[in-house]
């Protein structure tokens, strides 16, 4: 359903914003300008401006199809149905993955896009916007980071993964020393837009994660798929944006790394990583 031009037109509309609406408040922003949606969950001005750009931009180019953004699901938690409707296409958003980070002066944010069909993602863009990275996929079309072609490979030695904290520090008590040294460094960049530009750049080569908002792992998780790994869920199903949030993912660029995680994955016993009935 994208035409010729229209994912360069995505990408142009993504800089265009970040260059509006969040780098001139990076570092920035008053007290008032921050404020908790609930408790450790923080939006900005940046992510609502930031926001409405884009969805003002997207219509645009497709007319007609709507917006699933986080900031606006937050205000109406009903529009993440959108995205599982048979048939039908909406875009999600992003408009400031990492928001934290942000409001805290790190360098670590991102802006994220997708679209969906037919309950599944067929575009997804990202940007890393304080290195302005963009890494672009379409379903069947392969994955490129700022142009060039991403074929995902296992890595020499032991794979380094993206993991949060509460996870990591499950994995660290509960695995055996043999099976923990099947993995590399574990840490967290708070940011999933910039972890996945990390394991398309073969920084890192796996992320696990428990919660899945749509807005965070759909562009992603396609991705990935398309470097030649996949994106799981903690039941061994693949992830799809529609699916429960809470299913978990496990993600990489390599399938052989994928199959390694989930091999020490399934050691690890407790109701955060438990898989839903």
């Amino acid at each position: 359903m994208l035409k010729a031009g229209d994912s360069q037109r995505v990408a142009e509309l993504m800089r265009e914003t970040a260059a509006a609406e969040l780098l001139p408040r990076f570092r920035n922003l008053a007290k008032h300008e921050i404020r908790e949606k609930k408790p450790g969950d923080l939006v900005t001005v940046a992510d609502v401006a930031s926001e409405q750009r884009l969805a003002s931009g997207l219509a645009k180019i497709l007319p007609g199809v709507p917006v699933v953004g986080e900031e606006s699901v937050h205000a109406d938690p009903s529009l993440v149905d959108l995205i599982g409707r048979p048939g039908e296409s909406c875009w999600i958003v992003d408009p400031l993955d990492g928001t934290a980070n942000f409001a805290a002066g790190r360098d670590r944010f991102a802006m994220i896009v997708c679209l969906v069909h037919d309950t599944r993602t067929i575009g997804g863009w990202i940007l890393d916007v304080p290195n302005d990275r963009m890494a672009v996929a379409e379903k069947g079309q392969g994955v490129t980071l700022d142009g060039v072609a991403v074929h995902g490979k296992a890595p020499a030695g032991r794979p380094n993964g993206l993991i949060g904290d509460r996870v990591r520090k499950e994995f660290d008590r509960q695995l055996s020393d043999g099976q923990r040294a099947r993995l590399g460094e574990l840490t967290t960049l708070r940011c999933a837009g910039r972890e996945y530009i990390e394991m398309l750049a073969g920084r890192y080569n796996f992320s696990l994660y428990r919660m899945t908002k749509p807005w965070d792992h759909a562009a992603g998780a396609l991705m990935l798929t398309e470097a030649g790994g996949n994106a799981l869920r903690f039941n061994g199903a693949p992830y799809g944006p529609a699916d429960p949030m809470e299913s978990g993912i496990m993600a990489s660029p390599s399938l052989q790394v994928l199959a390694e995680v989930r091999a020490v994955f399934e050691a690890v016993q407790m109701p955060l990583l438990a898989p839903p009935a």
